[in-house]
């Protein structure tokens, strides 16, 4: 089964990437960067994944989307991955 990645800024302007599962109830797996710059690497996006238990499914990549929010507004970046669960074992 996959899931999807995302990378966004927070409400706070930092990044964080989180996994979007099927119980947000229970708060969807997430870690924050804690800083608005630089973007995070692909390698501590890697890293972060790995933390929360989850790799990049087989040929997935990053996407990007930019958000509009209007003629004088920042504009947002939103990156996404298709992910899968990291299988005991598995290296």
């Amino acid at each position: 089964m996959t899931y999807s990645a995302r990378l966004s800024n927070s409400s706070f302007g930092e990044w964080e990437l989180y996994i979007v599962t099927d119980s947000p109830s229970q708060g969807w797996p997430a870690c924050d960067f804690r800083r608005t710059q630089p973007l995070p690497t692909l390698t501590e996006r890697t890293a972060a994944l790995a933390d929360l238990g989850y790799e990049a499914a087989d040929g997935a990549v990053w996407e990007w989307t930019e958000l509009d929010n209007g003629d004088t507004a920042d504009v947002v970046l939103i990156a996404s991955l298709d992910v899968r669960l990291i299988t005991p074992g598995e290296a």
